[in-house]
């Protein structure tokens, strides 16, 4: 997105700054959505500066200021408030939870090739964390660590737009969808040097790997395409694995405090809360263990 509003600009994609995403963002907000008569919604668009933020320093070597997009997002917050005031539609919604169920259908159609290799290990590291599109996209291989006690994976989630963080990533008790032996997989085909990122773009053809590391957009189509290739009745996106893991782990009976500090919430958000998918009313009933 910011490449196309960098041609229709004529604005270089390097010119980040303080006043090119204050414009991008009153250009974004003008921009039709996903469903026809919606504008792009500004969840969608707060993704998009914190990948333009992440591509610049990735790519463009470019030493930005932490706070290079709070005025864009300032704007954008007093935006989203007057939306909601005057009833304008934007966005399509809130992303829908990529859950186990999901994960299981989609594996089988994952192929068994270099590009398969790294898509699992996106999809499971993605939910493993909780994270958002642009922290996964940051991480370089140094980065993730293994534990020294062999518990699993050591995961530094060093660039967030709210809540940097350290996260604890298990052996899952599914063997192929454990997030552990996706990653070591990626890492013994893509043999990265401790500075390459974690997740790097592939060639076209999908088995060569690039220097490049993949975009928070990228990240976000990887998780779109596994869905479209399983059939799933839903549109995944790069929030999906995000809300997902809050579902699946309030499902489980974890502690809500687990989730927030998983996925770098503060304690008692409201938001965090409202992730979670809805539940049939039988797993989660009031009489259990009362009748």
């Amino acid at each position: 997105m910011w490449l196309r509003y960098c041609t229709e600009t004529a604005l270089p994609p390097a010119a980040v700054t303080t006043g090119t995403l204050v414009l991008f963002v009153e250009w974004a907000c003008l921009q039709p959505g996903w469903k026809a008569g919606t504008f792009k919604a500004p969840t969608s668009i707060d993704r998009h500066l914190a990948g333009i933020v992440v591509t610049a320093r990735q790519e463009y070597r470019l030493t930005l200021d932490r706070r290079v997009g709070a005025e864009a997002r300032a704007l954008l917050k007093a935006k989203k408030k007057a939306m909601d005031k005057a009833g304008e539609q934007h966005g399509r919604g809130p992303a829908p939870a990529l859950l186990v169920s999901d994960m299981e259908r989609i594996l089988p159609t994952i192929p068994d090739t270099i590009a398969g290799i790294r898509d699992l290990a996106i999809m499971t590291t993605h939910f493993a964390c909780a994270a958002r599109e642009h922290e996964l996209a940051a991480q370089y291989d140094r980065h993730v660590t293994e534990d020294e006690h062999g518990r699993g994976l050591v995961s530094d989630l060093r660039v967030s737009k709210t809540y940097p963080r350290v996260v604890q990533i298990l052996y899952g008790s599914r063997a192929h969808l454990c997030p552990v032996r996706a990653v070591s997989r990626w890492r013994e085909v893509s043999r990265p040097a401790p500075d390459d990122p974690l997740f790097r773009q592939l060639h076209s053809g999908g088995e060569t790997i690039l220097d490049n590391g993949l975009s928070p957009e990228g990240i976000g189509d990887v998780l779109t395409r596994l869905g479209e290739r399983a059939g799933l009745e839903k549109r995944l996106t790069g929030h999906s694995p995000r809300r997902g893991l809050v579902t699946e782990s309030a499902r489980a009976g974890n502690d809500e405090r687990q989730a927030e500090k998983q996925g770098g919430w503060v304690p008692g958000s409201r938001v965090m809360r409202k992730y979670r998918e809805d539940d049939d009313g039988f797993k989660e009933n009031a009489l259990h263990g009362v009748l």
